[in-house]
C-alpha cells in the first residue's frame, strides 16, 4: 500500500486571470475564452464563482445565462498558465523528488509522498495540508486534493467528493470502496470511464460502478481486452501502477520532449502538434550531431476519459531527419488512436550515436538534399534564435511552437 495524493488546480486558467487582476476567483464572473470568435467562442475555463451557477467550463459564450451581469471576458494566455503551473511545480519539489512527482496535466499531478512520512514526521493529510497551504500562499490559486493507497482512489476521491469539501481535501482508504466507490453513477464520473465506454456499459447492464464490480470480470476482457480487465480491477479499488512506470525511463542516453496542451486536441489539429515537436527534437539531434534509431511516442487524453497509448519503435536506419521520424510519430497515432480528446504529447529518441556521414538510400536520391537543407535550417536557427525560421503552420490558432521557443526553450526536458 502507498500513501498518493492528487492535487488539482481549481479552475486553474480562469483562477489565474483573476490572480494576475488582484481579484477573487471565488466572487468574480471571468470565463477564458477567444473575444474575436464572438458568443460562438467556446469557455476554456470559468471561475468557481460561475461554476457555482451552473456555467460550463466547456460551453460556448451564448450559453451562458443572461441574468449574469458584467461577464469579464479574458482571452487565454498559454504563457502565463505554463509559468503558473512551473511555479507550484516548484512547490512541489520542495517536498518530494522529481521521481516520486508525475505532471498528469498542466494543472493536476500525481504525488507517491510513502517515503517521506518519517521524514516530516507527518501524516499523508498533513503534508497535503501544507502544501495546498503553500499553493495558495506563493501563488495565490486554489487547490483540491485527494488522498489514496493507489493512483486510482487518490484520484477518484478528489474528483468526487475533495471538490465539495471545506477543506478541499478527501481522503479514502480500501475501506471506502464499498461504501464511496460503489455508489458512483452515472460510470463517467470515474476517471478512466468516458461518455463513448459509458454507452458500451451500460449496453451490458452496468449503470453503477458496483455493478462494474461485480461484474464477471472475464466477460469484460473478451469484449474490451485489457481494458476490460483494468476497469473491473479499478471498481474493486485495485490499481497496481506506479508513478515511475508513468514515466518513460531512458535505457540509454536520450533526447524527449512533453508537451502538455492548454485545450483539448483531436486527430486533425493535434497533427500540427506532432509537427512542431519532432522539428523541435529533431533540431536536438543535429545541434549535438546525433543519430537515432529508437522512437518512442506518446499520447495522454483528458482526465475525463484518462489513459492513452504509447509505442517505441526501432529504425532498421539511425536518423536525424525530421520527416523520417515524423512518419514513425504518425503511423504510431494512426494505428492506435481512438477518437479521444487529447491533452499531453510525448517523444522521446533513444539508441542515438554519433553522425559520421550519410547512409544512403538507393530507393531515395534526395536525401543529401535533405540532409543540407536541414543541417542549413539547424545552423540558421543557432544563430538568430528558433523563432528566425517557422513554418507557415506555425501562424495557425492551434500551434504552440512560438510560445515554446520564447518561453520554454524548445529544448528536450
Amino acid at each position: 500500500m502507498r500513501n498518493i495524493i492528487c492535487i488539482d488546480l481549481k479552475s486553474f486558467f480562469a483562477s489565474c486571470e483573476c490572480v494576475e487582476r488582484k481579484l477573487n476567483p471565488f466572487k468574480t464572473p471571468l470565463i477564458v475564452a477567444d473575444p474575436k470568435r464572438g458568443k460562438g467562442s467556446i469557455t476554456l475555463a470559468v471561475t468557481p464563482y460561475l461554476k457555482k451557477l451552473g456555467v460550463k467550463s466547456r460551453g460556448r459564450v451564448y450559453e451562458i445565462p443572461k441574468n449574469i451581469k458584467n461577464i469579464i471576458v479574458a482571452s487565454p494566455r498559454m504563457s502565463l498558465y505554463i509559468k503558473k503551473s512551473k511555479e507550484v511545480v516548484n512547490i512541489y519539489l520542495d517536498y518530494v523528488s522529481s521521481e516520486d512527482l508525475h505532471v498528469y496535466s498542466i494543472d493536476e499531478v500525481f504525488i507517491d509522498i510513502t517515503n517521506y512520512l518519517k521524514m516530516y514526521q507527518k501524516t499523508d493529510l498533513e503534508i497535503a495540508q501544507e502544501i495546498l497551504s503553500m499553493i495558495k500562499k506563493k501563488t495565490g490559486l486554489t487547490a483540491t486534493c485527494g488522498i489514496g493507497p493507489n493512483l486510482f482512489l487518490a484520484k477518484v476521491a478528489m474528483d468526487t467528493e475533495a471538490k465539495l469539501n471545506e477543506s478541499c481535501i478527501a481522503k479514502w482508504s480500501y475501506h471506502d470502496v464499498k461504501n464511496k466507490l460503489w455508489q458512483i453513477t452515472p460510470l463517467s464520473k470515474v476517471w478512466g470511464i468516458g461518455p463513448k465506454m459509458e454507452k458500451k456499459l451500460n449496453a451490458l447492464g452496468i449503470f453503477k460502478i458496483k455493478d462494474l464490480a461485480l461484474f464477471d470480470k472475464s466477460k469484460l476482457i473478451e469484449k474490451f481486452g485489457i481494458i476490460g480487465e483494468e476497469l473491473w480491477n479499478h471498481a474493486n479499488g485495485i490499481d497496481l501502477a506506479k508513478i515511475s512506470e508513468l514515466k518513460v525511463p531512458p535505457k540509454n542516453k536520450s533526447y524527449s520532449l512533453s508537451q502538455i496542451l492548454y485545450k483539448d486536441y483531436n486527430g486533425e489539429n493535434v497533427k500540427l502538434i506532432i509537427k512542431e515537436m519532432v522539428s523541435l527534437i529533431t533540431l536536438r539531434l543535429r545541434e549535438n550531431n546525433k543519430l537515432t534509431s529508437s522512437v518512442y511516442f506518446s499520447i495522454n487524453y483528458s482526465k475525463a476519459y484518462g489513459g492513452g497509448f504509447s509505442k517505441n519503435v526501432k529504425l532498421d536506419v539511425p536518423t536525424n531527419l525530421e520527416k523520417d521520424i515524423y512518419d514513425v510519430c504518425f503511423n504510431i497515432f494512426q494505428s492506435f488512436y481512438n477518437g479521444y480528446p487529447i491533452r499531453k504529447v510525448s517523444i522521446a529518441l533513444s539508441k542515438l550515436s554519433e553522425n559520421r556521414g550519410i547512409q544512403l538510400n538507393l530507393f531515395d536520391n534526395t536525401i543529401i538534399k535533405k540532409d543540407k537543407l536541414n543541417n542549413t535550417i539547424a545552423n540558421i536557427k543557432n544563430k538568430l534564435g528558433k523563432n528566425s525560421i517557422l513554418k507557415a503552420s506555425s501562424l495557425l490558432t492551434d500551434s504552440t511552437i512560438k510560445i515554446r521557443n520564447e518561453k520554454i526553450g524548445g529544448h528536450h526536458k
